[in-house]
């Protein structure tokens, strides 16, 4: 059987996950985790720093310094929300919304060309595998937080046979 979990290290590698900056637009650097809330902002309509921290599965501390990066990037905005002044709304700037957009754009050709290697069979086997993976993803009891320890490493050695 395959090393599941090498094949995971590849292609994280290959999607530069473990780069500092995921991509820099117009000579701005940004980070993978500030690419995902950039991502986030602009897929929801006006969000509150909650639900974008909990879509991600962040943390609301840390969560809270990385928006406090973006507002000074003068990529996002937050405003108290007029129904409840406690809660604040996120919204992107016209810049942070040509960052989000060109990110996207750059996602889309960079897959569109992973793509172009496969057949429409292939494309489509991937990308419904991926959904299925994405769903059990979400079923799991530890989503969003690797399990560590011993019981991990148990299960990663038992992935393998």
């Amino acid at each position: 059987m395959e090393n599941v979990r090498e094949l995971f290290q590849i292609m994280t590698r290959r999607f530069g996950f473990l780069d500092k900056n995921c991509c820099s637009v117009g000579g701005t650097d940004i980070s993978l985790s500030q690419s995902h809330i950039l991502y986030e902002i602009d897929r929801q309509h006006h969000p509150s720093i909650q639900q974008v921290a909990e879509a991600l599965g962040t943390d609301i501390t840390t969560f809270s310094r990385q928006i406090q990066s973006l507002i000074k990037m003068n990529l996002v905005q937050k405003t108290p929300d007029p129904a409840d002044r406690r809660v604040s709304i996120l919204s992107l700037t016209t810049e942070g919304k040509y960052v989000a957009t060109t990110i996207d754009e750059q996602m889309k050709m960079y897959l569109s060309e992973i793509f172009s290697h496969m057949n429409e069979f292939e494309k489509e086997t991937v990308i419904r595998s991926i959904k299925l993976l994405n769903d059990a993803m979400e079923k799991s009891g530890t989503c969003c937080t690797p399990p560590v320890g011993d019981s991990f490493i148990l299960y990663l050695q038992n992935a393998n046979n």
